[in-house]
């Protein structure tokens, strides 16, 4: 028989229980103990459910409170020596210490995007002769959890190759992968483990089998799992691949010495021709054929049809039904979205329904189409109707990218006329600004939430919001910034915001999905063209430079962004979406300008994450989004500033791209890296204004003054003073007035006292 499988579920909870309970247990509000039940009965609720619809291969070890990267970092005692930690097993105090930092005393870990998602992981840190000992015994502990449910799981573990490439080295000269021979003992400790306690399966996720790989990092997977397939006769191993096409991979894969192989299908239709002739008939093939990275409908025929091309050469007993990835990247459940336009809703699919589609496509392959008939009729009828409803197309943004021509993707002159904007605004040597948001307190969260719920009226909303807006003003004059922003306190998140606003997009209601740790993102939708109808920010921002004489950045979430966190339509090129987007923010800019604005920031932070996972297919997709935010931002005559930002992702390789974005000042996180991503100026000079982040905001640990000016005079060996502006190195969402006002403080006093420095040097 075929059977299904899934490969990682959700771990937020379908109504953020996870989230809402680590705030609490973070703030003191909740002991550890509850921390603890809310996952053991998330943990039991998703197994069930799994359960419930035949799922065959339930994951275990999906589940994490912070992050799986930095589980595996705690599982192998790889603890950085900064965190003092010499216990057996790594507590939860130490694992949030690597996570967030700790007030007062160290900083957190490295945090940067996983792959192309807007995931974010936490980077492993590696030295020369680092010692690893098995130092948490949570896959053991989770696995038995299931088993006394009546749930033989199978758990899952990050692949020990990819473990180490997603890692880096703090000595120069360390290869992470020469540290194999020291964790693989912990993995075959680990996989002895879960044979002694019963496991029948276990999968390794090597996704780092989805980017180009050296000779010697391809040969490691032979030695690697050469070893661990002898660990237990009674053991096999899944290897899971996801995100790309093995390419120049494949043939390694094929070799290797595992029971079963996992193959993203949709990220990667074509894969399947190519590796069925090579099959060895020792291996199965676990099908991905449900998109766990997007919330459209299966198309059930098309998946059915690719899973009988493979039973026919295969059989039966080779064969697993999957989704393309852990649907992790998935909402939980789109029974609970009850306002959401009802034509829409239909063509999508949530975690909950994909694992029903699994089993629906398991179902017919085993015993026909009239096994599920109502199924495949549903499916049928809601492809059908999405690829022909006229919401879909709108002949006036097909004219208007016809109509786009060359000039419009450039500003009237260069930098190098531009940059006496800076004088005009009046602006002193290392400016200071934040990145735009400022905290969301649970009074603007009751309030939003009692505005959409009709609790209250949208003139006292109103009232409210001037109120918040004025607060942040007034706050920003008194530490003293040198350039404002209005607070964002009207934003529920700086892309659905847009989606909300935008034709073209629907938004959710419980559509969320994890960012990392506590931190959930609700992407809207993208099912249609995307059209603007109406100017979205100018109001707010007029009533916020009506308040003070500093300038007052309009705050603007760019082209790709809005597309790379959203969720896209897959009928048409993600390029083509992308520039109706850019279309939609270019008139918002120039609405910006004529209603008086000098400074306006178009943030894209996902430019990175976007990048394809190979290298030969770097420059396409760096054209069209370069060309989208030149054309988002092009608008606008000499005088008028554009900003843009970016956080969290390895930059260094894409720096010529960023600079041909030409935004006059660029702000980058830099902090947890203590300045490390500056290194690439070195080679690179960067020729507009770049403000290096300063402050990690997304640590409740408060840095002092000392410590920004340190990372400012770093910034000053690879970038000229002219150059840089003093900012946090992202917006200040998630942050309560009390961690700001002390670190925005710190913040200004290291911008003078470089200023100091400065002008002492030249003397």
């Amino acid at each position: 028989m075929i059977t299904s499988s899934n490969l990682g579920f959700p771990r937020i909870g379908s109504k953020r229980e996870l989230k809402k309970t680590l705030e609490k247990f973070w703030s003191g509000k909740a002991n550890e103990a509850e921390l603890l039940n809310t996952g053991r009965l998330l943990r039991q609720e998703n197994w069930s459910f799994q359960k419930e619809q035949g799922i065959n291969h339930i994951p275990s070890n999906d589940f994490s409170f912070y992050d799986q990267v930095l589980d595996t970092t705690a599982m192998l005692g790889a603890v950085p020596h900064r965190y003092g930690w010499q216990d057996d097993q790594v507590d939860l105090k130490t694992y949030f210490a690597m996570a967030r930092g700790e007030k007062g005393r160290v900083t957190a870990m490295e945090m940067t995007k996983w792959f192309d998602s807007n995931y974010h992981y936490i980077v492993p840190e590696f030295e020369k002769e680092q010692s690893f000992r098995l130092s948490s015994s949570k896959v053991i502990k989770e696995f038995e959890e299931a088993k006394q449910l009546g749930i033989i799981t199978r758990p899952v573990l990050l692949g020990p190759v990819s473990f180490l490439l997603l890692g880096k080295s703090k000595q120069p000269g360390l290869d992470p992968l020469s540290l194999i021979s020291n964790i693989l003992p912990i993995y075959e400790e680990v996989l002895n483990q879960l044979a002694g306690v019963g496991a029948e399966w276990v999968q390794l996720d090597e996704p780092c089998l989805a980017l180009n790989l050296s000779y010697e990092q391809r040969a490691s997977f032979g030695e690697v799992y050469s070893r661990l397939s002898r660990v237990s006769p009674r053991l096999k191993l899944l290897l899971a691949t996801y995100f790309g096409d093995l390419l120049g991979n494949l043939g390694t894969v094929v070799s290797l010495p595992v029971a079963a192989l996992h193959l993203d299908l949709i990220r990667a239709p074509l894969m399947l021709d190519r590796i069925l002739p090579i099959v060895p008939k020792t291996l199965s093939l676990s099908l991905g054929l449900v998109d766990g990275r997007n919330v459209w409908r299966t198309d059930l025929d098309n998946a059915i049809e690719a899973a009988k091309k493979a039973k026919e050469k295969l059989g039966s007993d080779r064969i697993i039904i999957g989704p393309s990835c852990s649907l992790m990247f998935s909402p939980v459940d789109l029974d609970l979205e009850v306002k959401l336009d009802k034509e829409v809703k239909n063509w999508m699919s949530y975690a909950k329904q994909k694992i029903k589609e699994i089993s629906t496509i398991t179902k017919v392959l085993n015993e026909g189409d009239a096994s599920a008939k109502d199924a495949l009729l549903e499916s049928r009828t809601a492809c059908a109707e999405r690829k022909t409803s006229p919401r879909i197309h709108k002949l006036e943004i097909k004219n208007a990218l016809k109509n786009i021509s060359p000039d419009m993707f450039n500003r009237l002159n260069p930098y190098s006329v531009r940059k006496v904007q800076q004088e005009e605004l009046g602006l002193p040597l290392f400016p200071t600004t934040t990145i735009g948001s400022f905290c969301q307190t649970d009074e603007v969260r009751t309030k939003r939430a009692n505005h959409r719920s009709g609790k209250l009226s949208q003139t006292d909303y109103d009232q409210f919001l001037r109120t918040e807006v004025e607060k942040t003003i007034r706050f920003q004059e008194q530490v003293g910034l040198d350039v404002l922003v209005h607070g964002e306190s009207e934003r529920n998140d700086m892309v659905e915001f847009f989606g909300e606003q935008l034709e073209g997009f629907v938004s959710t209601e419980n559509g969320w999905v994890q960012s990392y740790g506590s931190r959930c993102v609700k992407p809207p939708v993208i099912f249609g063209d995307v059209v603007r109808t109406k100017p979205m920010t100018v109001d707010c921002w007029q009533y916020a430079q009506s308040l003070t004489p500093k300038p007052v950045k309009g705050m603007l979430t760019g082209p790709v962004t809005i597309l790379q966190w959203s969720f896209v339509r897959d009928d048409q090129p993600r390029s083509v979406t992308c520039r109706q987007i850019a279309l939609a923010i270019r008139d918002e800019v120039i609405d910006l300008e004529k209603a008086g604005v000098k400074i306006i920031q178009i943030d894209e932070p996902a430019i990175r994450e976007g990048l394809p996972l190979r290298q030969t297919e770097w420059e396409s997709y760096l054209q069209w989004a370069v060309d989208c935010f030149r054309l988002s931002s092009s608008g606008v005559r000499d005088k008028t500033q554009i900003h843009t930002h970016m956080c969290y992702s390895e930059f260094n390789d894409i720096i010529e791209a960023i600079g041909k974005m030409d935004a006059d000042v660029l702000s980058i996180e830099t902090s947890r890296s203590q300045m490390e991503l500056l290194d690439v100026f070195s080679k690179y000079k960067y020729p507009n204004e770049i403000g290096p982040g300063v402050y990690d905001i997304h640590s409740p640990r408060i840095p002092t003054s000392g410590e920004m000016k340190d990372l400012l005079l770093k910034a000053m060996e690879f970038i000229s003073p002219q150059q840089l502006w003093v900012n946090p190195d992202c917006g200040l969402k998630t942050r309560s007035w009390e961690e700001v006002s002390p670190a925005l403080d710190a913040m200004i006093a290291a911008a003078k006292n470089v200023r100091t420095h400065i002008k002492e040097h030249c003397k």
